[in-house]
């Protein structure tokens, strides 16, 4: 099912062909401060989709983060995140819900909060989701379904207040926990660098072309000492960068890069996000590891 990095690629130079071109389309007073709000609003989503990479066939948890603006050890709080995964005998449950406050300048604040509830069954096959994303007071609603049927991928996305959009996907696209199977697999085998392609529900609702690459240890940021401990699960885990670009345009340069402990049960501490103009870390500030349930065998 999984095709390797040449054809991977080849999938994902189709997607440009395949999409209805979508982006998330922010309230702005004026050109740049619709921009930087745009950036700012992508990144706080963006900060926990690399744990989206990093839970299947893993152990259920609930993780909180704290989030801080740049990776300086006395670096601004701007809030949490809480990533709560949980399974049945049907598949996958995941909520997530992300709240943040940023101080631009000394006058403008910005307010975001993100709320993620998706389904995935355990044949990875499709995914329903809902996003609520709340920005300064507006709201914006997004629901969706991805399945996979008669060899082909469809996704249809419905955001409240505009016209619902059908599109393609490449076959080869994975679905949030099934991407991480594959992911920890390649991590097993001690693969150093590899291509995927995922589907994202939460920060474009779109695909995207993923280069992971494992970093030599040493290479991640440190924890801060000001964080309390938590303690990390035991067993195997991996530092990781990940390169995140628009699948459909891979002309474009990333939008985004995501460095991470990776655990092989699906945990991930020390996150930073990368735009290349802002960088917002997640730290892992509570864990509870569930047991998975125990199901026949399909």
């Amino acid at each position: 099912m999984f095709w390797d990095g040449f054809e991977l690629r080849q999938n994902a130079a189709t997607m440009s062909r395949n999409f209805m071109r979508r982006t998330i389309d922010l309230i702005g007073e004026h050109a740049q401060a619709g921009a930087m709000r745009r950036l700012v609003c992508f990144v706080v989503a963006a900060v926990l989709c690399g744990p989206q990479l990093a839970f299947a066939q893993m152990q259920p948890h609930r993780a909180e983060y704290v989030l801080r603006l740049g990776v300086a050890a006395n670096a601004p709080r701007i809030g949490t995140a809480i990533h709560d995964l949980s399974q049945d005998c049907a598949g996958w449950h995941l909520k997530r819900d992300i709240t943040s406050e940023i101080a631009l300048t000394a006058s403008w604040k910005m307010s975001l909060s993100s709320r993620l509830d998706a389904e995935e069954p355990r044949s990875g096959k499709s995914l329903r989701y809902q996003t609520t994303q709340v920005q300064n007071g507006n709201k914006r609603e997004t629901k969706g379904r991805v399945q996979r049927a008669q060899g082909e991928l469809r996704a249809e996305i419905a955001t409240a207040g505009a016209q619902p959009s059908q599109f393609f996907l490449p076959f080869a696209t994975l679905m949030p926990v099934a991407a991480i199977d594959h992911l920890t697999e390649r991590l097993r085998a001690n693969a150093t660098s590899f291509p995927a392609l995922m589907f994202d529900p939460e920060v474009m609702s779109d695909g995207f072309l993923i280069d992971v690459t494992q970093l030599e240890d040493g290479r991640l940021r440190s924890s801060r000492p000001m964080d309390r401990p938590v303690a990390t699960p035991k067993g195997k885990s991996w530092p990781v960068s990940m390169s995140f670009t628009r699948g459909r345009d891979q002309a474009q340069r990333p939008l985004f890069s995501v460095t991470a402990q990776v655990f092989e049960n699906g945990v991930l501490d020390r996150l930073t996000v990368d735009t290349g103009l802002l960088t917002v870390t997640a730290d892992l500030q509570s864990l509870e590891m569930r047991p998975a349930p125990n199901c026949p065998r399909s």
